[in-house]
């Protein structure tokens, strides 16, 4: 059985996340994807008066990140064939289709995740793109917005591979802090409301 190096995973899984992050800003920023894919995932429905996820939550995160994760996976591993077998030993010993499927699954994992966030929201009242602004809850809702698709990725990943402790700790640590430079970035594009 070969031994999962949880540094390489990590650095992999961070690597791969920027690259589909990169992807992600660009496919949000374009017209095509606000165009064709701008629907809201809710279909404008109300739960108890409130929309269940709001305007946000549309199918473009979902046609953008799920194929662009899939593809950082795999040209990422692409990329990894290059190294010294010691340097690459400790990854998933998939095929590259594998990686592809794995990374599209995980994509989907990390979109996902940011559901259940939204659907609290809409039901304790704060506005789609918007934050709360008292203290703790400006800082909680803060952490969650940085976690959720994350955790949604690495549960996602952990289904279908063994994910090391430590990988988890790494990922959730550095991860948030990319997620948060990515939200930024969509912030100055104009493609979100807030940059936080």
């Amino acid at each position: 059985m070969d031994t999962i190096n949880s540094i390489q995973c990590a650095v992999f899984l961070t690597i791969a996340f920027v690259m589909a992050g990169l992807v992600q800003s660009c496919w949000l920023r374009s017209r095509w994807s606000s165009r064709y894919f701008g629907a809201p995932l809710d279909a404008r429905r109300t739960l108890g008066g409130r929309r269940i996820l709001g305007d946000n939550k549309t199918y473009r995160g979902f046609v953008g990140m799920i194929p662009a994760t899939g593809l950082s996976f795999l040209t990422l591993r692409m990329l990894v064939e290059l190294l010294p077998e010691t340097q690459r030993s400790g990854l998933w010993q998939l095929t590259w289709s594998g990686y592809l499927f794995l990374g599209c699954w995980v994509g989907f994992g990390f979109m996902l995740g940011e559901l259940p966030n939204s659907f609290v929201k809409r039901r304790i009242g704060i506005a789609p793109g918007a934050a709360p602004m008292d203290g703790w809850s400006k800082v909680t809702c803060f952490l969650i917005d940085r976690l959720d698709s994350i955790l949604g990725g690495l549960l996602a990943l952990a289904i279908v591979v063994s994910v090391p402790a430590f990988t988890w700790i790494v990922i959730l640590i550095v991860g948030p802090v990319f997620h948060w430079s990515f939200n930024l970035l969509l912030f100055y594009w104009g493609v979100k409301a807030r940059p936080a």
